[in-house]
């Protein structure tokens, strides 16, 4: 794991067999994943079972039904009805699950739960389980050091970093996870709605906390005071770990060293090669994301079947690390090439699972279709690393596509025979811009000549980089000899 921080933004790398896998950036306008608001309720929505809650953020918060968990003082609710859980104006802690994305607010639920080292504590579920990824002799042993330490009434989810840790160890995380949400919960009956009451760690101490474990090499960090955040912390909570961390201190950037910066660049563009000579495209749209598949220069030694299996096995494994690198969430889409043998198919399937062994965010993943169609969700959190990177293009407002020269000419010719036409005034001084301008007047395009002889009116046209590229802006209108036009 790499942490780089500087005034502008910190950036954390996970590297896998010394390759980028996963990169979080935070900028001051951080994520507000797993914050904790004192909210007012706004709108109760029956028709939609949800409700808008605010909670100071630009757009009111979205609270489904099923995220409502035994709120204050509707215990004894007959169903499962927002109105009869919830009311306008009513005061309510809830947490953030998802940051606001594009039009929409950000996802909240009323069921808190506060994560630390080892434990996940949920003040609402009485219950306590321990990770699925943690062999059964080490779930035994964790559940028997855990349960006889839960008070009453809460519940405790034992994470995979628990692996190992000392009686003491897990004892520390539950203290300070149930003084935490003591406090939490003193910030709730005091303060006065739209306010937060608990704000999640930094994306440095979080990604040191959530990820780094013991199968990490080594932690190294370019920043003094980052350094000494994260080994105070892993000393407190890891002291094995704490070892492991080092200062970067030479005078070469750390993602320079490690040579990154080209996987960085190349985490936005559409098109990926894969080793063998083919390439995947990643397209994404409001409802899913689209990846596909192509053999591109890669024609293989022996047959189609044997081209079609070796590429789709690669790109199997880089779509799961650019659905990590990229943060990529919601419904994903892969269309991969066609195969003729079930063998095959399961081969490749197989392939995919295995390497999204290593995702640590949920996935869930369906068979492959005949048509080779593997359609699978990722649990979607924040904007992603696209999101973050990334803004729409003011030219084509984001559609990744311009209009054509020819259209342009075009409809900057209409609106140019619009304006003469419909105009009181003999002559005018229009702006375009600049490429339009070019267009206008290349070779074998007499526009404003013809427009002059088809309408009986003088026009000029000049170049000018605050017009859009279908503009024409009237700059002066009038008299042709108080306009001084050149009619040449």
């Amino acid at each position: 794991m790499l942490i780089s921080h500087d005034t502008h933004e910190t950036r954390v790398a996970i590297l896998e067999d010394r390759r980028l896998v996963e990169l979080y950036v935070e900028r001051p306008k951080r994520s507000v994943v797993g914050n904790v608001y004192l909210g007012k309720v706004r709108d109760v929505l029956p028709g939609m079972q949800a409700a808008f809650i605010d909670i100071g953020l630009e757009k009111n918060a979205f609270l489904y039904v099923d995220e409502v968990v035994s709120p204050e003082g509707v215990a004894g609710a007959p169903r499962r009805d927002i109105q009869s859980l919830l009311r306008q104006g009513q005061q309510l802690m809830v947490q953030v699950l998802k940051d606001p994305m594009g039009t929409k607010g950000a996802r909240v639920s009323t069921e808190i739960t506060l994560p630390g080292r080892f434990l996940v504590l949920m003040p609402f579920s009485p219950f306590v389980g321990v990770s699925r990824k943690i062999p059964d002799e080490e779930r035994e042993r964790l559940t028997s050091i855990i349960e006889p330490l839960v008070p009453e009434g809460i519940g405790v989810i034992v994470r995979t970093a628990a692996v190992g840790a000392t009686d003491k160890e897990l004892e520390g995380d539950l203290e300070f996870l149930l003084r935490l949400w003591r406090r939490v919960q003193h910030q709730g009956r005091e303060g006065l709605a739209p306010e937060v009451v608990y704000t999640e760690m930094d994306v440095a101490l979080r990604l040191v906390r959530d990820a780094f474990g013991e199968d990490f090499r080594r932690l190294v960090i370019d920043d003094k005071r980052v350094y000494e955040k994260v080994t105070s912390f892993l000393r407190k909570t890891a002291p094995r770990l704490s070892k492991r961390v080092q200062l970067h201190k030479e005078r070469r950037a750390l993602f320079e060293s490690y040579g990154l910066q080209d996987d960085i660049d190349a985490a936005v563009l559409r098109v990926v090669p894969l080793p063998s000579g083919g390439h995947i495209t990643i397209d994404r749209t409001e409802a899913l994301t689209a990846i596909d598949v192509n053999t591109g220069s890669y024609v293989g030694r022996k047959n189609l079947e044997d081209t079609v299996v070796r590429t789709n096995l690669e790109a199997a494994t880089e779509v799961v690390r650019q659905l990590r690198l990229r943060d990529i969430g919601g419904i994903i889409v892969i269309d991969f090439i066609d195969m003729e043998s079930p063998a095959n198919r399961s081969l490749v399937t197989a392939r995919l699972s295995s390497a999204l062994e290593r995702d640590r965010t949920k996935t869930r993943v369906s068979e492959m279709s005949r048509l080779g169609l593997v359609e699978m969700t990722r649990k979607n959190v924040t904007d992603g690393l696209y999101g973050v990177l990334t803004e729409p293009c003011t030219t084509c407002n984001g559609e990744g596509r311009v209009l054509s020269e020819a259209t342009r000419r075009i409809t900057v010719e209409r609106r140019l025979r619009e304006i003469l036409v419909t105009g009181r005034s003999p002559a005018y001084l229009v702006g375009l811009n600049p490429t339009t301008y070019a267009l206008v007047n290349a070779p074998g395009h007499n526009t404003v000549a013809l427009l002059r002889a088809e309408t009986g009116k003088q026009v000029s046209v000049m170049p000018d980089p605050d017009v859009a590229p279908t503009e024409v802006r009237v700059l002066i209108e009038g008299k042709v000899g108080a306009l001084g036009l050149d009619m040449e």
